[in-house]
């Protein structure tokens, strides 16, 4: 853990000077000021990240996918005999360039970092602060323990302006390239509609009853839901047996989502575009509910965490100015004991490398 907790300390320093030393405001509304952080110390941050996740050598999956990419040569008929073969055309692209599985983690830890990063530098209120719970809340670690999926959310990530602009086409676009390297990102396209929806509304609390309802008539759901599935590649999760998330990532999850709603009037003037953000982490905060029944549905979640990680870093202008540095630095360590509850107590995450 010590490489992880090294750069979380990089990250965060070299994110808070990114934003001290920002440009001129951007933009300003309902008296906050909007600065975009310094794009170089911007860099500096990402690349902590992307030496850290791409020069790992285990956690997770990482040896099933570097002893794949070892044993396979990535033929077109072996490629298009497995599921999702836009990862296996991109295995075979790097293939061509060495045998060394360490290429494709790096390059999938470059590319999945570098989306996330741009789109989070792009609408961040405070750069560091979303960093930071991108970190702590467990986001860069599941990109190293579900390299595809991560992959996949990052690329429709990226297309978030598209989302927010309403062009349907070229954001299904976006989804139809991510869904080539994990096939549940094709779940963004009906959502894309629920989501442009105004935030709080009667569709809002319908959709979180409907989860709760899903809770206590889990086994009559599952049972449906997985004879639907039996024949495609994800059957096999019908014997997924490692229980529910935990009420304290629940939490975690749902917070910040109370806040948002009680300071949504507010929210709406410093953060004109907050709706389709509160609106994907409300989704995101239905399938951690309904994950507390059987933890593979928290994996659909990976692709709405994003956008609350936005979400965290305009709450702190909610409160009172001279109450927003007691919440700051309160999301800091509640976070940062998360954190250390989740990778060191829970999880007792390890991190290898043949570099450091």
């Amino acid at each position: 853990m010590n490489v992880l907790w090294m750069n979380l300390a990089f990250v965060f320093t070299l994110a808070l000077s990114a934003r001290y030393f920002a440009r001129e405001p951007l933009s300003q509304t309902a008296s906050v000021t909007w600065s975009r952080p310094n794009k170089f110390l911007a860099l500096l941050a990402t690349f902590s990240l992307v030496l850290v996740a791409g020069l790992r050598s285990n956690i997770g999956d990482t040896f099933f996918y570097k002893h794949i990419y070892e044993t396979n040569n990535f033929t077109w008929d072996y490629i298009f005999s497995q599921k999702d073969i836009g990862f296996g055309i991109y295995q075979r692209i790097l293939k061509s360039f060495s045998d060394d599985p360490q290429l494709l983690i790096f390059v999938t830890a470059l590319v999945t970092n570098a989306l996330i990063v741009v789109v989070l530098y792009r609408y961040s209120k405070m750069f560091e602060l979303s960093l930071f719970v991108y970190i702590t809340g467990g986001m860069f670690l599941i990109s190293m323990n579900g390299m595809r999926q991560c992959l996949a959310a990052a690329i429709i990530f990226l297309g978030t302006r598209f989302l927010i602009d309403g062009k349907f086409i070229k954001y299904a676009l976006v989804i139809i390239i991510a869904s080539y390297f994990h096939e549940s990102a094709l779940i963004l396209l009906p959502i894309y509609f629920l989501v442009r929806t105004k935030p709080w509304s009667k569709a809002t609390f319908v959709l979180l009853g409907f989860s709760v309802l899903i809770v206590i008539a889990f086994d009559q759901f599952s049972a449906v839901l997985f004879s639907s599935i039996q024949d495609t590649q994800y059957g096999h999760y019908q014997t997924f047996q490692e229980g529910g998330a935990s009420k304290i990532r629940i939490a975690v999850n749902g917070i910040p989502l109370l806040i948002a709603y009680l300071g949504r009037h507010r929210l709406k003037e410093v953060f004109p575009k907050s709706d389709y953000f509160v609106n994907m982490s409300i989704v995101g905060f239905v399938f951690m509910v309904i994950s507390s029944k059987n933890w593979i549905f928290a994996r659909f979640s990976i692709y709405f965490n994003l956008y609350q990680i936005v979400l965290i870093s305009w709450i702190i202008v909610l409160f009172r100015k001279k109450d927003q540095k007691l919440f700051y630095y309160g999301i800091l360590i509640c976070y940062l004991v998360y954190y250390y509850f989740e990778s060191v107590i829970s999880l007792n995450i390890v991190y290898l490398s043949d570099y450091f």
